[in-house]
């Protein structure tokens, strides 16, 4: 399941245009984190990207001494700890949208670490895709939504998804979720 041509022309454009809109917003996060108890703002992880290879991805710290943190819960909360990721889309590490980028226990744990399951890495993993934004409801369904955008992808689907990313950190997840489930 090849990416359509020019997906990592989308991927780098929103990634500017995200940087550029959102930069005032990342500094005062950065700013906010570091403030509420003097650690680092960014949080780094090895994560399992497009052919299995690992990469560095890089997120805005949300917790401290085994506990979220008040700004934490507050970035978790409307996904503004994954600002950071528009540093993997530009690296090329990441896309915009694909499947969730895990870590090498989360894939061992899924049971992802088999050949039958490699075509789910087979693509670039996203910061946005179908299963971030409709998933709940386990591993399965993940899985699921992960093939059925890798079979569709699309510049349309991308933007879409893209778009509904954006309303879901503004509006909350629940809402652009209960909203999707009335579409169908």
């Amino acid at each position: 399941m090849p990416a359509y041509p020019g997906k990592r022309t989308l991927d780098l454009v929103a990634a500017c245009a995200a940087c550029l809109t959102l930069a005032p917003l990342a500094v005062g996060i950065a700013i906010a984190t570091w403030a509420e108890d003097g650690g680092a703002p960014l949080f780094l992880q090895t994560r399992v990207g497009c052919g299995r290879r690992p990469f560095t991805v890089v997120k805005f710290r949300t917790m401290a001494r085994q506990r979220v943190t008040h700004v934490g819960a507050v970035l978790r909360r409307t996904g503004l700890d994954e600002l950071p990721q528009f540093i993997n889309v530009w690296r090329g590490e990441m896309s915009m949208v694909g499947p969730r980028p895990l870590t090498p226990a989360d894939i061992v744990r899924l049971g992802w670490h088999g050949a039958a399951s490699d075509w789910r890495f087979a693509a670039a993993p996203g910061i946005t895709g179908l299963a971030q934004l409709l998933s709940g409801s386990g591993a399965r369904t993940s899985l699921r939504l992960d093939r059925l955008y890798l079979q569709r992808q699309s510049v349309g689907l991308d933007l879409k998804l893209i778009s509904l990313s954006f309303a879901a950190n503004l509006l909350g997840k629940r809402r652009v979720r209960r909203w999707l489930r009335h579409l169908r």
